[in-house]
Protein backbone atom coordinates (compact mmCIF):
# COMPACT_ATOMS: atom_id res chain seq x y z
CA UNK A 1 0.00 0.00 0.00
CA UNK A 2 2.38 2.55 0.83
CA UNK A 3 5.66 0.91 0.23
CA UNK A 4 7.10 -0.25 3.80
CA UNK A 5 7.74 -3.50 5.55
CA UNK A 6 4.88 -6.23 5.17
CA UNK A 7 3.99 -8.86 7.51
CA UNK A 8 2.12 -12.37 6.85
CA UNK A 9 -0.55 -13.08 8.35
CA UNK A 10 -0.19 -16.90 10.18
CA UNK A 11 -2.73 -18.29 8.28
CA UNK A 12 -3.08 -21.86 6.89
CA UNK A 13 -2.24 -22.91 3.45
CA UNK A 14 -5.23 -23.81 1.31
CA UNK A 15 -5.80 -25.17 -1.71
CA UNK A 16 -6.35 -21.39 -3.19
CA UNK A 17 -2.66 -20.43 -1.70
CA UNK A 18 -4.05 -17.03 -0.05
CA UNK A 19 -1.62 -14.72 2.12
CA UNK A 20 -2.57 -11.78 4.05
CA UNK A 21 -0.07 -9.44 4.31
CA UNK A 22 -0.76 -6.21 6.98
CA UNK A 23 1.48 -3.13 6.67
CA UNK A 24 3.10 -1.74 10.03
CA UNK A 25 3.14 1.33 8.87
CA UNK A 26 -0.26 2.31 7.80
CA UNK A 27 -1.98 -0.86 8.40
CA UNK A 28 -3.71 -1.71 5.26
CA UNK A 29 -4.40 -5.52 4.21
CA UNK A 30 -3.38 -7.02 1.62
CA UNK A 31 -4.78 -10.23 0.51
CA UNK A 32 -2.65 -11.96 -2.39
CA UNK A 33 -3.72 -15.22 -4.04
CA UNK A 34 -7.09 -16.70 -4.55
CA UNK A 35 -8.29 -18.35 -7.35
CA UNK A 36 -7.73 -16.01 -9.61
CA UNK A 37 -4.46 -15.34 -8.25
CA UNK A 38 -6.21 -11.69 -7.19
CA UNK A 39 -4.08 -8.72 -5.26
CA UNK A 40 -6.98 -6.77 -3.12
CA UNK A 41 -6.12 -3.85 -0.86
CA UNK A 42 -9.28 -2.21 0.97
CA UNK A 43 -10.67 1.00 -0.05
CA UNK A 44 -9.91 3.52 1.99
CA UNK A 45 -12.44 4.59 4.63
CA UNK A 46 -12.69 7.26 7.60
CA UNK A 47 -11.62 6.19 10.71
CA UNK A 48 -15.08 5.27 12.41
CA UNK A 49 -15.42 2.79 9.90
CA UNK A 50 -12.28 0.91 9.63
CA UNK A 51 -12.13 -0.59 13.14
CA UNK A 52 -13.78 -3.40 14.54
CA UNK A 53 -13.90 -3.28 19.04
CA UNK A 54 -12.08 -5.52 20.11
CA UNK A 55 -13.64 -9.06 22.37
CA UNK A 56 -11.14 -11.00 25.00
CA UNK A 57 -12.15 -11.61 28.10
CA UNK A 58 -9.20 -9.69 30.03
CA UNK A 59 -10.36 -6.91 28.59
CA UNK A 60 -11.96 -4.23 31.69
CA UNK A 61 -15.29 -3.85 31.51
CA UNK A 62 -16.37 -0.17 30.09
CA UNK A 63 -13.81 0.34 28.10
CA UNK A 64 -14.07 -0.13 24.15
CA UNK A 65 -10.69 -0.99 22.29
CA UNK A 66 -9.93 -0.99 19.02
CA UNK A 67 -8.83 -3.77 17.71
CA UNK A 68 -5.65 -3.57 15.35
CA UNK A 69 -3.61 -6.73 13.94
CA UNK A 70 -1.89 -9.90 15.31
CA UNK A 71 -4.17 -10.20 18.62
CA UNK A 72 -3.14 -7.12 19.83
CA UNK A 73 -5.69 -3.93 20.29
CA UNK A 74 -4.37 -0.33 18.63
CA UNK A 75 -2.94 1.06 22.08
CA UNK A 76 -1.09 -2.47 22.67
CA UNK A 77 -3.07 -4.87 24.82
CA UNK A 78 -2.86 -8.14 23.98
CA UNK A 79 -4.79 -10.74 25.84
CA UNK A 80 -5.35 -14.47 24.84
CA UNK A 81 -7.91 -14.67 22.37
CA UNK A 82 -8.46 -11.33 21.40
CA UNK A 83 -10.41 -10.60 18.31
CA UNK A 84 -11.93 -8.25 16.54
CA UNK A 85 -15.96 -8.02 17.20
CA UNK A 86 -18.89 -7.94 14.82
CA UNK A 87 -19.34 -4.11 15.74
CA UNK A 88 -17.34 -1.01 14.37
CA UNK A 89 -15.10 0.87 17.40
CA UNK A 90 -16.47 4.51 17.26
CA UNK A 91 -13.85 6.90 18.53
CA UNK A 92 -16.21 9.62 19.59
CA UNK A 93 -18.28 7.60 22.30
CA UNK A 94 -16.99 8.45 25.45
CA UNK A 95 -15.91 4.86 26.89
CA UNK A 96 -13.56 4.82 23.67
CA UNK A 97 -10.02 3.90 24.35
CA UNK A 98 -8.38 7.47 24.32
CA UNK A 99 -4.97 5.84 23.06
CA UNK A 100 -6.67 3.81 20.70
CA UNK A 101 -8.04 6.93 18.99
CA UNK A 102 -4.59 8.78 19.02
CA UNK A 103 -3.32 5.50 17.29
CA UNK A 104 -6.23 5.65 14.71
CA UNK A 105 -5.12 8.61 13.86
CA UNK A 106 -2.04 8.78 13.50
CA UNK A 107 -2.58 5.34 11.55
CA UNK A 108 -5.01 7.31 9.58
CA UNK A 109 -2.67 9.80 8.30
CA UNK A 110 -0.20 7.74 7.16
CA UNK A 111 -2.69 6.28 4.78
CA UNK A 112 -1.36 7.77 1.66
CA UNK A 113 -3.34 10.41 -0.04
CA UNK A 114 -3.63 8.75 -3.50
CA UNK A 115 -4.89 5.59 -1.50
CA UNK A 116 -7.64 7.52 -0.86
CA UNK A 117 -9.92 8.91 -3.31
CA UNK A 118 -12.84 6.31 -5.75
CA UNK A 119 -10.49 5.40 -8.48
CA UNK A 120 -7.56 4.28 -5.90
CA UNK A 121 -6.78 0.78 -7.27
CA UNK A 122 -8.49 -1.88 -4.88
CA UNK A 123 -7.94 -5.33 -6.50
CA UNK A 124 -5.66 -6.54 -10.29
CA UNK A 125 -5.85 -9.81 -11.57
CA UNK A 126 -3.12 -11.98 -12.82
CA UNK A 127 -2.31 -11.75 -16.05
CA UNK A 128 -2.18 -15.08 -17.78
Amino acid sequence: MCGLTMWRWPVRPTVREEEIWSCSWCYAATQVGGEWFEISRPPYLPMEMRRERAVADGLAVGASHAFGTFGKSLCGIQELGMSPSDHWWLPEREAACGACGEAAGVINDRWPQAMRGEDAPVSVARQL
